[in-house]
């Protein structure tokens, strides 16, 4: 691993230089100047739209740091060459494996407009050319524009898991895979998963438990009906 600077107020903390140091990730320095100026960028706009409610920088670099980097290992053993972040909010984890996997390229689906233009702004100013961002919903860019040609998709604090399979599994490639970045609930919702599972054509391969989490790991077994995903609000409404 190459040396990482040392921990500073706004800096990487020496939590989370252990941290990925235990877990195996290897951050190059540079990186983790982005990552840096990414939380100085985000705690910016907090300020004037709800992104995150950890007030604590030091926090944010276990808590959304590390747990975003925690995908890392499985995205980069997928090879994966497209990734889409769906929820993505203040881009986590979409923007934080943005920076570290450069040669992939990120979706940042958003449908919430000033939330959409936030990502886009911090793609900009932090030059990650491997991104873009969507400011619409999943069941719209599931059903034709992203159907069924994406390696992983990945989403993190956005819904229970039945909900997640159907704005997601649309998307992914059949081989493909989705992770789903989950708490203590994790079992709990894989097992209230059984139908939605079988109608989107998805196996719960692993269930993988992190030092922050838990991230559920969906592989595309086969084609996902046509008739999946349902109209915008639908599989809130009613999951499968």
């Amino acid at each position: 691993m190459n040396d990482l600077p040392s921990a500073q107020s706004n800096g990487p903390t020496d939590e989370f230089r252990a941290a990925i140091h235990a877990y195996g990730i290897e951050v190059e320095s540079s990186e983790l100047v982005l990552l840096t100026r990414y939380l100085d960028l985000l705690y910016a706009a907090n300020e004037r739209m709800n992104l995150t409610g950890i007030r604590d920088r030091t926090v944010a670099w276990m808590r959304h740091i590390f747990d975003a980097l925690t995908l890392l290992p499985t995205l980069q053993q997928s090879e994966a060459r497209s990734v889409v972040d769906i929820g993505s909010g203040g881009g986590i984890p979409g923007l934080i494996l943005a920076i570290v996997m450069p040669s992939v390229e990120f979706t940042l689906v958003e449908s919430t407009g000033k939330k959409a233009r936030f990502l886009e702004e911090t793609a900009s100013q932090l030059g990650l050319s491997n991104v873009r961002v969507r400011c619409q919903r999943a069941e719209v860019l599931g059903a034709k524009e992203l159907r069924e040609v994406i390696d992983v998709v990945v989403s993190r604090a956005v819904a229970r898991l039945p909900i997640l399979l159907e704005l997601s599994l649309p998307m992914v490639r059949h081989g493909g895979i989705f992770i789903a970045v989950k708490g203590e609930q994790a079992a709990a919702e894989v097992a209230a998963s059984v139908h939605a599972l079988g109608e989107l054509r998805g196996v719960v391969v692993e269930q993988l438990r992190t030092p922050t989490g838990t991230l559920v790991i969906v592989e595309k077994s086969g084609k996902t009906p046509n008739r999946y995903p349902r109209a915008v609000g639908e599989p809130e409404r009613l999951p499968l």
